[in-house]
């Protein structure tokens, strides 16, 4: 995906060695030495709006966005009015919780860009971050009309028009997009997802053209590859397509140092501190009614259960936040002395952090009975959740490991999932998430709502009407038309959930049970 370039906050100027060297410092992760070299120029040059930019952009990376607008704020008063010095602080006030103070600013940032369409287009990033997903599109159409040869500009009109539910319009953007652009590999991959795939009309001759011509392009090969696979698929060409997805996933994974035991072994350490003896201690809580936690591995049917019951009048869907683990983060950073963040979260106070929480996600909310959070990964805090928030519902969803781990392994995330491209790094993850799960189950014996994927595919209505028994709503027949849900879904199932319900998806890993053999030999076939 091409970025949104934005210029400097001041007019440009001879290169400054020290900035050099900060930025290496900065992209090398020597916290450090940035430190040392970026508190050098703010000491002896404080007039140097790029040293306090750079002291912002060392507070981002080690969490402290408090910090980070303070050195902000000092930056603005060398160059007032500076779009980007604007944008960071707006950044920074999101990470922060101020959700609504962000919006102002954006507001206001809105009218005086008209006509800089980088600015706006960095304007719709930041609106899709609150939540804002009209605003987004509003934001990224004008910037597109303004500089209609820019790729990122029309890439992010694409995806704020999939969020939008206007998924013809997203098609024909990326159309233009592809033919003006056609090593942006990245549209070729969400084109792909858009819709079901026809022999009259697919995209899967001039992906392969475009893979013979880049062919020396290693970035051409995770792109183009995923979507010939989803394109071959549609088509039925079973082989083909999961040729061309393990070729994608290969290379995806080859860019990666990543290790799945990282992460394996941090689920052991949270089920060892958030042991039976943890929950057994009396607490202070926070007692909101209003939490929905939607949960699960991703592709598991978490996009379809927050659809479901955000068709009801009395909820409403924030989405994927990352609140949770920013205000769990945020609470650890101020607890003094060693340990790592899951034994310093076992030690906070509870109702502490379920009203950070809250006061995050209000700022978001539009007042009704419940709201959503669906962000998948929060399996990691089921325990913290129990304890923060006693009155809030968990719902996890599970699906046949076999279907699950295919889903996985033929997305192609922006962000997150890194065990996703390697067949034996999701077996691992799902073996101990599935370790996971049955830990919380034995130390919060019915706390945590199970919702079967399969079940809602092949009895929607009664499994409806049990999922809104448990959370504790009435019924509404309009839950189960979740697709004509016109609120805004920005997840990787967006294209998805605009459908009636399906049953295609359902065992649909045995067309390709030679190939995931060793998924098989370790999660098993039953499911």
């Amino acid at each position: 995906m091409p970025l949104i370039q934005m210029t400097t906050a001041n007019p440009p100027q001879a290169p400054d060695a020290r900035l050099a060297e900060i930025n290496r410092a900065l992209r090398g992760r020597a916290i450090g030495r940035a430190a040392q070299l970026i508190s050098n120029i703010t000491h002896s040059d404080p007039t140097n709006v790029d040293g306090w930019i750079a002291a912002a952009r060392l507070a981002q990376m080690t969490g402290d966005h408090r910090g980070m607008r303070a050195h902000l704020a000092k930056s603005l008063t060398l160059a007032p009015g500076s779009p980007l010095i604007r944008l960071l602080d707006v950044e920074a006030q999101i990470h922060i919780g101020d959700i609504r103070d962000a919006i102002v600013a954006l507001k206001h940032m809105e009218t005086e860009a008209k006509a800089d369409p980088a600015w706006l287009g960095r304007i719709s990033e930041a609106y899709s971050q609150c939540g804002l997903f009209d605003a987004a599109e509003r934001c990224a159409s004008a910037a597109a009309t303004l500089d209609p040869d820019s790729a990122a500009l029309r890439y992010a009109l694409s995806s704020a028009l999939i969020a939008t539910g206007k998924l013809e319009q997203a098609e024909g953007v990326l159309d233009e997009l592809i033919a003006s652009h056609p090593r942006d590999y990245d549209a070729y991959y969400n084109r792909a997802t858009l819709r079901k795939q026809t022999p009259e009309k697919n995209h899967v001759d001039a992906i392969r053209t475009a893979l013979n011509a880049t062919a020396q392009d290693p970035m051409s090969a995770v792109g183009l590859n995923y979507a010939l696979a989803h394109e071959l698929e549609d088509l039925g060409q079973d082989d083909e397509s999961f040729a061309a997805l393990k070729r994608g996933a290969d290379a995806r994974r080859a860019m990666m140092a990543y290790r799945v035991e990282k992460d394996t072994d941090t689920m052991a350490r949270i089920a060892a501190v958030f042991n039976a003896e943890f929950f057994v201690k009396g607490r202070n809580s926070c007692e909101e009614q209003g939490p929905i936690f939607v949960l699960g591995l991703p592709r598991s049917g978490t996009t379809l259960v927050d659809r479901i019951l955000s068709a009801h009048p009395e909820v409403e869907s924030l989405g994927e936040l990352n609140d949770f683990p920013l205000a769990l983060t945020a609470l650890c950073r101020a607890v003094p002395g060693p340990g790592d963040l899951v034994s310093k979260s076992a030690g906070l106070n509870m109702r502490e952090l379920g009203e950070a929480y809250l006061h995050r996600v209000r700022q978001r909310a539009k007042g009704k009975r419940f709201f959503i959070d669906k962000a998948p990964a929060n399996f990691l805090y089921i325990g913290l959740i129990a304890a923060a928030l006693p009155n809030a519902r968990i719902v996890h969803l599970n699906r046949n490991p076999m279907d699950n781990a295919l889903g996985m392994y033929k997305a192609l995330f922006r962000m997150g999932y890194p065990f996703s491209y390697d067949l034996d790094d999701l077996a691992k993850y799902m073996q101990a998430k599935a370790e996971l799960m049955a830990h919380w189950h034995a130390v919060l014996p019915g706390r945590v709502t199970e919702v079967q994927y399969e079940d809602i595919v092949f009895d929607q209505e009664a499994q409806t009407r049990r999922l809104l028994a448990e959370v504790g709503l009435p019924w509404n027949a309009d839950c189960l038309d979740f697709h004509k849900n016109a609120s805004p879904t920005a997840t990787a199932s967006a294209a998805q959930v605009r459908r009636p319900l399906y049953a295609s998806s359902v065992d649909r890993w045995r067309r390709y049970e030679t190939q995931l053999q060793p998924l098989i030999n370790t999660l098993g076939a039953s499911g």
